[in-house]
């Protein structure tokens, strides 16, 4: 879909300076633009390239004074990377703006769904199914029986959400996501062979839930694993049985999260993390990459290590950590020495 410098100023409210008809179809770094791209430039480090681009449009500061000859046509606004984010946006909405039912694909008959639904081929719709408004269901997505989903959510190529979950409004799914599976519940009798305990709780994830493509989330035993809204979770997550994220926390891929831990509002959680079981962690906590949990933490830290502690307490130990050697050699020579004066 190609749109014109006059139309792309009126959705940034800014104004053009060179042929309002140029057209553009795809987006571009300032550095690699090429004929029929727009791009932007917001760094003065990258000015030089404004000179260069082939970009055909280019989104610039009001203040922007050319002081060569440009061949691309400019749209000045008033904060080039936040138009350029809003430009971002409205072309993924663009994009995703899929309705109909492709075939092949099974949709029980006693599945309700909405307006404007978009329903991939090789998709499935179990049982009961209910699906609100603006749902976008990508190919090869499997939607288990009782499942709720509320309006504008879009489920990406190959996730499966499992029967009774529940899903809210604007949320997204990456592709090869799983919600909804069973949780880690097994129980070893007198010899060391294992039973495994059913697992017939569901999964709630509220409004403004972004999940990742390959991310995990485990129906509970009992009640509910609940993701709270705007959580944001990174690809290649697991969050175990009757686990609960709190509202707008963000947690960075390869993270673990073992059944029944509680985590707060707004935390910050690193790469690699791993919680232990049963684990209260307060609001506002901040976790660094790699850090293993296994204790209760109050709100507002901000801690590091395996198992982990203070941040600050860390990164001065650390300066220990990595002298360790030395320090060994200085005191094997001190005692050495005084080994040898008697």
């Amino acid at each position: 879909m190609k749109f014109t410098a006059a139309q792309i100023a009126n959705i940034l409210e800014g104004e053009v300076e060179g042929d309002p008809n140029t057209e553009v179809d795809k987006l571009a770094k300032i550095e690699e633009g090429a004929e029929g791209a727009i791009t932007f430039l917001a760094n003065p480090k990258y000015t030089s390239y404004i000179y260069s681009t082939k970009a055909s449009i280019t989104i610039v500061s009001n203040t922007f004074v050319a002081e060569e000859e440009l061949s691309t046509t400019l749209i000045k606004v008033k904060d080039p990377y936040n138009a350029f984010s809003k430009l971002l946006e409205y072309y993924n909405q663009v994009k995703l703006n899929k309705t109909g039912i492709e075939q092949p694909n099974y949709i029980s008959e006693t599945a309700k769904y909405g307006d404007d639904l978009y329903l991939g081929a090789f998709s499935y719709l179990g049982d009961n199914v209910k699906l609100g408004n603006n749902v976008k269901i990508f190919p090869n997505t499997y939607i288990g029986d009782n499942v709720e989903i509320g309006n504008d959510v879009i489920i990406f190529p190959g996730a499966k959400i499992y029967s009774e979950t529940v899903i809210g409004n604007n949320c997204v799914i990456h592709g090869g996501a799983i919600v909804g599976a069973d949780g880690f519940g097994f129980s070893p009798d007198q010899q060391g062979v294992y039973s495994k305990v059913p697992q017939i709780g569901n999964v709630i994830i509220e409004d403004n839930v972004d999940i990742g493509a390959g991310t995990t989330i485990d129906r509970a035993t009992l009640g509910s694993t609940i993701i709270r809204k705007g959580v944001k979770l990174d690809n290649q997550i697991q969050i175990a049985h009757n686990v609960e994220i709190g509202e707008n926390t963000a947690i960075a891929a390869q993270t673990g999260i073992a059944g029944s831990s509680k985590i707060g509002k707004n935390c910050l959680l690193g790469g690699q993390v791993g919680v232990a079981g049963h684990i209260h962690i307060g609001d506002r906590v901040k976790i660094q990459a790699q850090s293993g949990i296994g204790r209760n933490l109050k709100d507002d830290e901000v801690i590091q290590g395996s198992p982990a502690f203070g941040y600050n307490d860390y990164n001065k130990s650390y300066v220990h950590f990595k002298n360790l050697p030395k320090i060994e050699d200085r005191l094997t020579k001190l005692e050495k020495k005084l080994k040898d004066n008697g």
